[in-house]
């Protein structure tokens, strides 16, 4: 019930990116090797990926097509949100975002392309990058013109891509704003600030589905969660479950949370009314058994009945 009435109260939508305005299935559109060859540069991508299951390394593996060997691999290392540093062929082998390869001193060459990119580099050496690519999620654009028009006046997106992707993805999607290149850490940071623009007694949701947004889901005051492709972390930090993953069903949640919240005034304003009437009428003497009877149990069985609307949303 608190969450019903924190989503009937939203001013301010914040949405991860990926898997939740995206469909979350990614493939490689372009390789860019520099030092190697772009077979190469997309096995030692597959073979420093090999035991992750974000979705980014499954594209890898993917688009690798083969089975990569699990004994050339040893001492990997993953940075959370950065990328993942590992022993291959006796050779340390960087690959990840292009801030964790410059923090170790290498130099990177962006490419043309918009999109997720990752870079490689293998004792220091710039291997080359892989363009990875994810389409919008269907109905995600029609999903945010109805939560407009429920009232919700602000909508953003929180991403750890880089900015070019999350500018492409933005403006497609009509949103308002967004940050890109987040920690989980940075989204929790945003949730926080976006929070304080909200009105007295406004709120705001945050929508996501993988396990780095759980922490982002805790903090929001309604954490919406993808159901279907949602990683567990998420959908248990998160206070409403879309089952089916589709964007377009928070406008109806929030059209039956609206709904719900009026119903309930409307038994608390009616009983209230009832209940003080009957107690003026006893003043003077005028108000009777029956009269009370109705006050109490009457007015009960009509509330319920009254709740009762509840379980149809008008179309």
């Amino acid at each position: 019930g608190n969450y019903m009435d924190a989503l009937a109260r939203c001013e301010i939508g914040v949405f991860d990116k990926t898997g939740t305005l995206t469909q979350g299935v990614f493939s490689v559109s372009a390789v860019h090797p520099a030092a190697c060859s772009g077979e190469e540069l997309a096995e030692k991508a597959a073979l420093a990926e090999l035991w992750s299951g974000h979705p980014i390394a499954q594209s890898l593996r993917a688009y690798y097509g083969k089975e990569p060997d699990s004994s050339r691999v040893s001492e990997v290392q993953e940075a959370a949100g950065h990328g993942i540093r590992a022993k291959v062929d006796g050779k340390t082998l960087l690959v990840g975002k292009e801030d964790y390869l410059r923090a170790a001193g290498i130099a990177v060459e962006p490419p043309p392309e918009a999109g997720t990119v990752v870079y490689a580099a293998e004792d220091g050496v710039y291997l080359g990058c892989l363009v990875i690519s994810d389409a919008l999620r269907p109905g995600a654009a029609e999903g945010l013109r109805a939560l407009r028009k429920q009232g919700v006046r602000e909508l953003v997106m929180l991403t750890g891509d880089r900015e070019a992707s999350a500018k492409a993805a933005a403006e497609a999607l009509g949103l308002d704003g967004y940050h890109a290149e987040l920690l989980p850490e940075d989204k929790v940071a945003a949730v926080e600030r976006l929070s304080k623009d909200c009105g007295k007694n406004g709120t705001l949701f945050f929508v996501g589905d993988g396990i780095n947004d759980a922490p982002v889901l805790s903090r929001a005051d309604v954490g919406i969660a993808m159901g279907g492709l949602g990683a567990d972390a998420a959908i248990e930090a998160a206070d409403v479950v879309l089952m089916d993953d589709r964007p377009e069903k928070l406008a109806e949640a929030i059209a039956i949370a609206r709904r719900t919240r009026r119903i309930v005034r409307e038994n608390i304003v009616f009983s209230l009314a009832v209940k003080f009437a009957v107690l003026l009428l006893a003043i003077p003497g005028w108000s009777t058994l029956w009269m009370a009877s109705f006050a109490d149990v009457g007015v009960c069985v009509i509330a319920v009945l009254n709740a009762m609307r509840a379980l149809r949303l008008p179309k």
